[in-house]
C-alpha cells in the first residue's frame, strides 16, 4: 500500500474569505488531488472544478490576483480560433471567494470578423472531505453524500452540510463521478460571451464564520524608499483582510484566522501575536481578540482539554482533530500551550499603550488577573520557579510552545529533550506579562501590583542564573530546561523572542543579538529556526532550520527596542529579500538556505499561506524601522528611524483612536 503524503501547497493558487478558500492549479483547475478543491470551514465542499470551451481544455497563459479573495485565469481557446498565429479566441475565468461562497464568471472573446457557436462547461464533484484528513494524504467524507439535480442547478449534502450550486442558462447533467454544467453559447464577431455559477455553503455545525473587513485597514498606505517594504505591506494587509473571523457564537467579536489552508480557525497564540504585531493599525482588533479569548478563559481543571483556571485556550474546533499516523487527538477546545496565556497579559498592556478605550481594559482585568494566577499556580509544573508544559493525556501536543512539532526541542547532537520543558522565550513572555500586568493594576487601583514586581524580579534573576550557557562564541541561552533541570544546549531562534522582554540585562542582549546576526543564524532570507552548526539542523525542517517570518519578525522588534538597530535592520532585510521571492505573499515558512547559494528563497512546500502572523510580520518591520513606541497615557507617539529606514511615508497609522501620517527620511 502506497503512503499517504500530506499535500504541497506551495505551487497552488489560493484565494480566500474566512471561513471559505479554494485552492486550485495555476490556471485554476481543481482536478481532485491534493490540496486542491472549495473548502467552508474545515470541510472540502467540492474536489473538482474543470472547464472546458468546446470539449477542450483552454490553454493557461496567465494569472492574476488583485486581492486576495479574487483570481483571474486568462487562457486560450486555440481548437475553435482561426489558423493564424495571432490568438483570437480568448477565455477569462474570473474566481471569487466571500464567506460561504463561491463564484465563478468565464467570459469567452472573439476577436474574429466572423462569429462562432461552441460549448462552456464546467465539471464539478462534491466531495465533503474533512480537513483534517486531506492533511493527512487521505480522502473521504463523515457521512453519505448526495447530489441531486434542481431546477436551478444541484443540491449537495452529506450529514448537516448542504450546499446549493446555481448554474443560470446551464444543462446539468449527473452521475456518479461528477456532474456537469454545460453552457450552449453564440460568440458575436469581435464580441464575447459570458457565464456563470455560484455554489453556497450551509454548514450549522461550524463553529467560526467571516468578518467584514476593516475600514481603517483600508485606508492604510505606505510609501517607502524600499518598494520591497510597501508592497509587502499592501499584499499583507489584503490577505490580513480575508483572514479575518469571527465566532459563530460571538459574531462581533473579531479575530484573525492563524493561516489557510490549515489553521483556518481561532488559534490563541496565532491570533495575540498577529494582533499584537497589528497594533499601529488601531486597538479595535486587539480588543476583540482579547476578548474571544477571555470568553474562552479556563475556569477548571481538566487533563483532557488540558484546560486550567485562568489559562488561555490554544485552538477550537467543530469537532475533535485527529492527526492520522501521529497518534495526535485533540478535543474541539483545546488548552494545551504553554504562552498564550502570558501573550494574553502582553496584548492588553500593548493595547492599552496604544489607545483601547480604557473602559474596555478595565472590563478585562479580571481576566487579567486570573491569567497571572494561572502562570503562578499553574504554569509551574514541577516547582522549579519556571513555567513549563508536559502533555499528561498522550495523545495531546508534545511540545506546547510555537515550536510545536515533536522533534522541535533538541540537544545539540540532535536527540530529543524530555519534558516536562521550560522554554526560554517562555520565561521572557512571563517576565514581561508580570511587570505589564502590574502596570495594568496599579494605574487601575487594583490590588497586587507589588506582588507582581517582586515574582518578575525573581524570576529575573533565576533565568540569569539557570539559562545561560557559557561558549567560546560567547554565552546565549539555552533553548530550554529539561526534566532534570539540564540546560538543552542548541543555538536556536528562541533567545531572539527575550530581546525587548526586559528578562535581559543590557549585556546579555548585546550577546544575543551579536548571536543573531550570525552566519549560522541569519539565512539572508530571515532567521533560522536552528544554527547550521546543531546536529539536527536540516533547512527544510519544520521547526530546526527553516526561517519562519513572525519568528524573523518578532526578533527584529525586540532588537529595535534594545537599541540593537544595525543587526534588527540585516535581519529585517532578509525578510524582504525573501518577501520579493514569494510575491510578496509572506508563506507560513521557508526554507533556511543560505541567500548566498540561492538567488530566490527556496519554499517549504508544504507551507500555509497566507498566515496571519506572517502577513502581520510585515507590519512589525514598518513599527522597527521606524521606531515607533506608544504610550497613550502619556499622549506620545515616539518615532525613531532606523539608520536602514529609508525614507517611508505612512498614512493611516492609528493612535489613541486618531489616525496619523508619519514621515521619515
Amino acid at each position: 500500500m502506497t503512503q499517504p503524503l500530506q499535500p504541497l501547497l506551495h505551487d497552488s493558487i489560493v484565494v480566500l474569505t474566512a471561513p471559505s478558500q479554494a485552492w486550485s492549479a495555476a490556471d485554476g483547475t481543481v482536478d481532485g488531488h491534493g490540496i486542491h478543491g472549495f473548502y467552508n470551514s474545515d470541510l472540502r465542499v467540492l474536489d473538482r472544478i474543470v472547464l472546458r470551451v468546446g470539449g477542450e481544455l483552454p490553454e493557461h497563459i496567465a494569472t492574476a490576483t488583485p486581492d486576495a479573495a479574487t483570481a483571474v485565469f486568462t487562457s486560450l481557446a486555440r481548437r475553435i480560433d482561426d489558423a493564424t498565429a495571432d490568438p483570437r479566441v480568448r477565455v477569462e475565468r474570473t474566481r471569487r471567494v466571500v464567506a460561504g461562497e463561491l463564484r465563478e464568471t468565464v467570459v469567452v472573446r472573439n476577436a474574429l470578423s466572423t462569429p462562432l457557436s461552441t460549448t462552456v462547461s464546467v465539471d464539478v464533484r462534491a466531495d465533503f472531505s474533512p480537513m483534517q484528513v486531506i492533511k493527512a494524504g487521505l480522502t473521504g467524507a463523515e457521512h453519505p453524500v448526495t447530489v441531486t439535480a434542481t431546477e436551478a442547478g444541484l443540491a449537495l449534502a452529506s450529514g448537516p452540510v448542504t450546499a446549493r450550486l446555481v448554474a443560470d442558462g446551464a444543462e446539468i447533467a449527473v452521475d456518479v463521478a461528477r456532474s456537469v454544467l454545460t453552457w450552449d453559447v453564440h460568440i458575436p464577431a469581435r464580441g464575447s460571451v459570458e457565464v456563470g455559477w455560484t455554489a453556497t455553503v450551509d454548514d450549522p455545525t461550524a463553529v467560526v464564520s467571516g468578518a467584514a473587513p476593516s475600514a481603517e485597514w483600508a485606508e492604510f498606505a505606505a510609501a517607502t524608499g524600499d518598494s520591497r517594504l510597501a508592497a509587502w505591506l499592501q499584499t499583507a494587509i489584503a490577505d490580513l483582510q480575508g483572514l479575518r473571523m469571527s465566532t459563530s457564537e460571538r459574531p462581533d467579536e473579531v479575530f484573525l484566522a492563524a493561516g489557510a489552508p490549515w489553521f483556518f480557525t481561532l488559534f490563541g497564540r496565532d491570533s495575540l501575536w498577529a494582533a499584537r504585531m497589528l497594533l499601529p493599525l488601531g486597538t479595535e482588533l486587539a480588543a476583540s481578540t482579547l476578548r474571544i479569548l477571555a470568553h474562552f478563559q479556563g475556569t477548571r481543571s481538566v487533563a483532557e482539554t488540558a484546560e486550567q483556571p485562568g489559562k488561555i485556550m490554544h485552538e477550537l474546533r467543530p469537532a475533535a482533530l485527529t492527526i492520522p499516523g501521529e497518534g495526535v487527538v485533540l478535543p474541539p477546545l483545546y488548552y494545551g500551550t504553554v504562552d498564550a496565556t502570558a501573550l494574553w497579559v502582553m496584548l492588553l498592556h500593548d493595547a492599552w499603550k496604544w489607545g483601547m478605550p480604557e473602559a474596555e481594559v478595565e472590563a478585562l482585568l479580571p481576566h487579567l488577573e486570573a491569567a497571572l494566577a494561572w502562570m503562578r499556580d499553574y504554569g509551574d509544573t514541577d516547582g522549579d520557579g519556571f513555567l513549563e508544559y508536559v502533555d499528561t493525556t498522550g495523545h495531546g501536543l508534545a511540545n506546547q510552545g510555537w515550536k510545536d512539532s515533536g522533534d522541535s526541542i533538541q540537544w545539540r547532537d540532535g536527540t530529543l529533550a524530555e519534558g516536562p520543558i521550560a522554554l526560554c522565550e517562555v520565561q521572557g513572555y512571563a517576565y514581561e506579562a508580570a511587570v505589564g500586568g502590574a502596570e495594568l493594576l496599579a494605574a487601575f487601583g487594583r490590588q497586587g501590583a507589588d506582588e507582581w514586581r517582586a515574582w518578575a524580579a525573581d524570576l529575573k534573576a533565576r533565568f540569569a542564573e539557570a539559562f545561560w550557557i557559557d561558549d567560546p562564541v560567547g554565552a546565549y541561552p539555552a533553548v530550554a530546561l529539561d526534566a532534570a533541570g539540564r540546560k538543552v544546549d542548541t543555538v536556536t531562534s528562541n533567545i531572539g523572542h527575550l530581546l525587548g522582554t526586559g528578562i535581559l540585562t543590557a549585556e546579555q542582549s548585546a550577546l544575543i543579538a551579536r548571536r543573531l546576526a550570525s552566519p549560522e543564524l541569519s539565512s539572508g532570507y530571515g532567521l533560522r529556526t536552528m544554527s547550521t552548526d546543531a546536529g539536527g539542523f536540516w533547512p527544510l525542517s519544520y521547526h530546526g532550520g527553516s526561517v519562519w517570518a513572525h519568528d524573523t519578525a518578532i526578533a527584529v522588534a525586540g532588537l529595535a527596542k534594545d537599541g540593537h538597530t544595525a543587526e534588527a535592520d540585516a535581519l529585517a532585510d532578509g525578510l524582504l529579500a525573501a518577501a520579493a521571492g514569494f510575491g510578496y505573499r509572506m508563506p507560513e515558512l521557508h526554507s533556511g538556505d543560505s541567500a548566498a547559494d540561492t538567488a530566490t528563497p527556496v519554499p517549504y512546500p508544504a507551507a500555509c499561506r497566507p498566515q496571519a502572523w506572517s502577513a502581520a510580520a510585515a507590519v512589525a518591520v514598518l513599527s522597527a524601522r521606524l521606531g515607533l513606541r506608544a504610550d497613550a497615557q502619556r499622549g506620545t507617539l515616539e518615532v525613531s528611524p532606523s539608520d536602514g529606514a529609508g525614507r517611508i511615508h505612512v498614512d493611516g497609522i492609528r493612535f489613541a483612536g486618531a489616525s496619523r501620517t508619519i514621515e521619515a527620511g
